[in-house]
């Protein structure tokens, strides 16, 4: 045995998944799903008949919950679909830096980013709440809990 302390830095999270297997049949609009690699809010479900191919498909239309763009995806009802872990948080606003980036980018519609400004520059006490899933995080909403 060596008298050597040793040093391990820690690089990685605890190694969680940032999708689940769901079967198709069984996301309801409302539901999350990932297609093309972002994560979405179903909008709209429809399922198609078993043809003589034998499977009855499932046509998702889903909104990106980060950038709002719509989305279509197509799949096999049997088959397994990837679904994010979605979580939100509510944090209390402390400052907002120069370049718009700090611990949390900035919110891109620009009618939140406004409230957001615009209530701190008036000394409001804010809470925001923050949208994460699949490594990415954006402030999606905006509560005034009264004057600091």
């Amino acid at each position: 045995m060596s008298d050597e302390e040793h040093q391990f830095e820690s690089k990685a999270d605890a190694g969680a998944s940032k999708t689940y297997p769901q079967q198709a049949g069984t996301i309801r609009k409302g539901g999350h799903i990932v297609i093309k690699n972002h994560a979405c809010k179903v909008v709209e479900v429809s399922t198609s008949k078993t043809g003589k191919h034998g499977h009855a498909k499932c046509h998702f239309v889903a909104i990106d919950i980060f950038n709002g763009k719509k989305l279509e995806d197509i799949v096999p009802s049997s088959h397994n679909c990837d679904v994010p872990h979605v979580s939100r948080a509510d944090y209390q606003l402390i400052d907002i830096s120069e370049d718009g980036f700090d611990d949390l980018k900035l919110p891109t519609d620009d009618a939140l980013l406004t409230q957001i400004k615009d209530g701190f520059a008036e000394g409001k006490d804010l809470v925001v709440s923050v949208m994460s899933a699949m490594g990415e995080e954006q402030i999606c909403a905006l509560k005034d809990i009264g004057p600091k």
